[in-house]
């Protein structure tokens, strides 16, 4: 009988265990929207300092990001800033332009763009534009989990 409970609750045990498996970690890809200059916090962030992904912040009611040590291990790291021309703003042609500067950027220090540390550009937006924001910064990441220290050469 005790061999008849024991089996009895293992298809139990079983869904329990189901319950608190944890999937692993979808490989993310990021684009000039993921982040933009009106990401709270994403305007303190400096060249070669990383960073977290947004969040949401119950104290703040948005998303935000938060500086984060690189030796702690982070979601971005920032490797540079271009800076836009003058003009009416324009989306689409800020999002190539942004691309190409920091593809170039990229170039410069890594050679060719490697598969586990692609990068994305923070642009402007419209509103940010009207006020004089013409800066773009390049940043990278590793698509399936958090950089482990600072990715710059």
């Amino acid at each position: 009988m005790a061999a008849t409970r024991r089996w009895g609750l293992l298809p139990a045990v079983a869904a329990l265990g189901t319950l608190f498996v944890v999937p692993p970690a979808q490989p993310v890809t990021k684009t000039d929207a993921f982040i933009t200059a009106e990401t709270t916090g994403i305007l303190l962030i400096e060249g070669g300092e990383c960073f977290s992904d947004p969040t949401y912040s119950p104290g703040a009611g948005e998303r935000i990001v938060l500086y984060t040590p690189c030796a702690d291990g982070a979601d971005n790291q920032s490797y540079g800033f271009t800076h836009a021309s003058d003009g009416p703003y324009d989306r689409a042609a800020l999002s190539a332009f942004a691309w190409k500067s920091c593809g170039e950027r990229y170039a410069g220090l890594w050679g060719r763009e490697r598969a586990g540390l692609p990068y994305y550009p923070i642009m402007p937006t419209a509103e940010t534009w009207a006020d004089g924001d013409r800066d773009i910064m390049c940043a990278v990441y590793r698509r399936a989990g958090r950089l482990t220290g600072s990715a710059l050469p």
